[in-house]
């Protein structure tokens, strides 16, 4: 088993008010899942997610990392954001390197250009962030997650921002990268708010119920890869989800 989510649930709470987002949730990740987590809005899939990576704490439940309580400087965990998170400042070798100096790498420059050849950054290695497309920026984010050599990777929408030719093109390099045995992750857990990106990508989707998130349902997606868009059993496991999703 490489992660546990036991018994979490979390509160958040003002002077006026107290609100549960995420009710005793519990599922398990395995290597080499593709996890896609799925509901409706306010359901609390974004905070489910930082709290599996550490970097929020639920009120109660844990979360263990190969039987070890999750910490949000765990190496082997990477986070990519919708909104990219990254430094304007910093050209896109830069950004890379940036995340590789605390884990004492030599071969930091060695690392930061192998994987930027494998987002298909090659060639835009000194280029800063103004200069780049929002999908280019995505795939700074991907490569920035994937340099640090991540057993699982979480990913918070990042596909939403873009237009659907390049979200189409990424989540296929993005699928490739999680098939290939020489790369990283070996798992993968997502939030998304697009049923069908779910079912083209997930092996596993768990859908959450209204507020407070639950977990309804913890689906396993029996199509073959590649994934037809257009094959009529797709659309019936699209239709089956969007059925659990209240």
């Amino acid at each position: 088993m490489l992660l546990e989510i036991r018994n979490v649930s979390k509160t958040y709470e003002s002077e006026s008010n107290k609100i549960l987002a995420l009710d005793n949730i519990n599922f398990t990740v395995e290597d080499n899942d593709f996890i896609c987590i799925v509901g409706p809005s306010g359901c609390g899939k974004s905070t489910l997610l930082r709290i599996i990576v550490g970097l929020e704490k639920p009120n109660s439940g844990e979360v263990f990392f190969r039987g070890e309580a999750i910490e949000p400087d765990n190496p082997k965990v990477a986070m990519v954001f919708q909104n990219f998170a990254i430094f304007p400042w910093l050209t896109v070798q830069e950004n890379i390197e940036l995340v590789l100096e605390s884990l004492n790498r030599p071969d930091e420059k060695k690392i930061a250009c192998k994987y930027i050849r494998a987002v298909g950054l090659d060639g835009f290695e000194k280029v800063y962030p103004r200069e780049l497309s929002g999908g280019m920026k995505q795939r700074v984010g991907f490569a920035r997650a994937l340099a640090v050599e991540p057993v699982l990777l979480c990913m918070d929408e990042p596909f939403s921002s873009l237009d659907a030719l390049t979200s189409q093109n990424l989540k296929d390099e993005l699928l490739m990268l999680w098939a290939d045995a020489s790369m990283p992750p070996d798992a993968v857990i997502m939030v998304t708010h697009n049923v069908e990106e779910a079912v083209y990508m997930a092996n596993r989707i768990i859908i959450l119920s209204p507020r407070p998130g639950k977990v309804m349902a913890d689906m396993r997606i029996e199509l073959k890869r590649p994934r037809n868009r257009k094959d009529p059993e797709f659309y019936r496991w699209v239709d089956k989800v969007y059925s659990l999703i209240v």
